[in-house]
């Protein structure tokens, strides 16, 4: 299961992680945010002691979207050394995400 990171944990659990972090921006009212959703589940399952999943709703945790520019949903950021590295907006495959998580692996 993924981390629910808020605007008070953000810091904690995102920059100062040792480890690559992927944080899915999503809502509740958002559909393919809902077909992307159980698979960052996945991946937090099958990361979980490599990586920090984690997910950030929007509406909840407006500081942080809007400090990020989070203008469409979802957006998945990859955060390596408390440094966004990478992004994703929109739903896409599995094997996506995990690729680009793989890459911050390095």
């Amino acid at each position: 299961m993924a981390l629910e990171i808020t605007d008070g944990n953000f810091d904690e659990l995102v920059l100062k992680s040792d480890k690559p972090v992927l944080v899915d921006f999503w809502a509740e009212w958002c559909g393919p945010c809902r077909m992307v959703g159980p698979v960052v589940d996945e991946i937090a399952n099958e990361f979980g002691a490599t990586a920090v999943v984690g997910k950030v709703n929007v509406d909840h945790n407006p500081v942080i979207a809007s400090q990020y520019g989070i203008m469409s949903i979802p957006a998945l950021l990859f955060f390596k050394d408390g440094k966004l590295v990478d992004k994703q907006v929109g739903a896409v495959p599995k094997h996506v995400l995990v690729s680009k998580l793989n890459s911050q692996m390095a």
